[in-house]
């Protein structure tokens, strides 16, 4: 009776980091999203909420630590159990800093409301949008153990990547034509790429996933997008590798 109590609260602790991240994935969502409306309807009251939400997420996170710490040293996990731990944290902290880059959208919008209406500004919906549906996939992934959904994920943060690359045209152009649109067009360069980078940390989230069922990494490169930068071009992503327990 002993062994089955204690096999029993062992995976109520495994439940409870599940459901831990799960809820963190949801926020994450949400506050991307709200951050997102914020802009589009130049509501400052809104973007206010987003950055005082972020401090809900910074807790979960805590929690996740804890009781990470907690499983590691009072169950001394193996196998795939050690991995689901190690990936929680992992995620965890990638979902924290995709809230982070949420709060910096909304704190930008704030300051951009101060200024008159930037046309380039309707690309950010279109590229949040692509970064909100990364994220929710990339949680399914994880609550359904499915490599697959997150392999497509970190084959998709191209897209994401290209629609960025787009806008910093747009806007070095934009700045271009009237010395006036620097200011708020720099804002919109810094909300863009804190959107880029959502889908940098959704990308991190499906590799962990990936490893937590097949006990291998996705090692090669993943695909980009963004040809504003200077690195060399990659090579094509890895084929699905066999599941190993």
């Amino acid at each position: 009776m002993s062994s089955e109590h204690i096999i029993k609260s062992y995976d109520e602790e495994l439940r409870r980091l599940n459901n831990a991240i799960t809820e963190m994935g949801g926020l994450a969502e949400n506050q991307l999203a709200t951050a997102i409306e914020a802009v589009v309807e130049r509501d400052s009251e809104l973007a206010a909420n987003v950055v005082q939400g972020d401090a809900k997420v910074d807790q979960l996170q805590h929690d996740v630590d804890n009781l990470a710490v907690r499983l590691l040293a009072l169950r001394q996990p193996m196998a795939r159990d050690l991995r689901e731990i190690f990936a929680a944290i992992k995620i965890a902290s990638d979902l924290e800093r995709i809230c982070d880059y949420a709060a910096n959208v909304a704190k930008r919008s704030m300051v951009l409301n101060r200024a008159p209406p930037v046309p380039p500004v309707y690309a950010l919906p279109r590229m949040a949008r692509v970064a909100e549906l990364l994220v929710k996939d990339v949680i399914d992934a994880y609550v359904e153990r499915d490599a697959d959904k997150a392999y497509a994920v970190w084959i998709r943060d191209e897209e994401l990547d290209e629609m960025y690359a787009g806008l910093f045209r747009e806007l070095l152009t934009y700045m271009m034509e009237d010395p006036r649109n620097i200011g708020p067009s720099t804002h919109l360069l810094f909300m863009a790429k804190n959107i880029e980078r959502i889908g940098d940390h959704a990308t991190n989230i499906a590799e962990d996933v990936y490893y937590v069922v097949h006990g291998t990494p996705l090692t090669q490169a993943r695909p980009k997008g963004d040809k504003t930068s200077l690195e060399a071009p990659r090579g094509p992503p890895p084929g699905t590798a066999e599941a190993h327990r």
